[in-house]
This record gives C-alpha cells, sequence and structure tokens, in this order.
C-alpha cells in the first residue's frame, strides 16, 4: 500500500515555474515506478511524466518534452518541476505509483493516486 499526497500547486503566470511535489507513506518509492498525470479541464487524464525502476529512462509527453522534469527525491517523495508554463498546463497534476519489478520501463497503468493538485496558469 501506497498512501500519495501531492503539494505545490498554485496559480502562475504564463512563462513562469511550478515545482509540484508528492509525499508518499506506506511503502518505498524506490520499488515503484512513479508518474505525474494532468487532467485540464473537460478532458480526460493523460499521463506527462513517468520514471520506472533502476536505469530506466524518464518519459514525457511531447506536450511537455523539455519543459517539465520528474524526479524521485529524498524522504520518500517525488516531484515535478515544472517551466515555461502555458495556458493549456493547467488544471489538476496528479502523482502515482505501480509497483514494477527493477529496471522496468513505466507501466501502463497506476494502481495508487493522490488527490490532486491544482495548476492555474493565467496573466
Amino acid at each position: 500500500q501506497v498512501q500519495l499526497v501531492e503539494s505545490g500547486g498554485g496559480l502562475v503566470q504564463p512563462g513562469g515555474s511550478l515545482r509540484l511535489s508528492c509525499a508518499a507513506s506506506g511503502s518505498d518509492l524506490e520499488h515503484f515506478a512513479i508518474g505525474w498525470f494532468h487532467q485540464a479541464p473537460g478532458k480526460e487524464r493523460e499521463r506527462v511524466a513517468c520514471l520506472g525502476r533502476g536505469d530506466a529512462p524518464k518519459e514525457y509527453s511531447d506536450s511537455v518534452k523539455d519543459r517539465f522534469t520528474i524526479s524521485r527525491d529524498a524522504e520518500n517523495t517525488m516531484s515535478l518541476q515544472m517551466k515555461d508554463l502555458k495556458p493549456e498546463d493547467a488544471g489538476v497534476y496528479y502523482c502515482a505509483a505501480h509497483w514494477v519489478m527493477y529496471g522496468s520501463r513505466c507501466p501502463p497503468s497506476f494502481h495508487y493516486w493522490g488527490q490532486g493538485t491544482q495548476v492555474t496558469v493565467s496573466s
């Protein structure tokens, strides 16, 4: 079991930066693939960043590549560093985790989810 709690959402101007964090409890995140998902108003949730275990490469959607960075951080947390934010990046962001074997890439679906944090991009 993994419990995930996001933080760091808020209002940012276009072109600005924001860092989302996700704190995990119940299990060590090192044993899980981790991901960040974005749900824009009126749209389906989509995966924007993902990181498997071990040497698995980071994976990004085309819409955020070179602007967002996913990472595992200290104290059983993970983060999504977002820069050059655009109005279309606004919405709710969810962190997620799914157990995979060491060395595995991102899975097609995730089992554990946070409650979401709101990001608003507006001038």
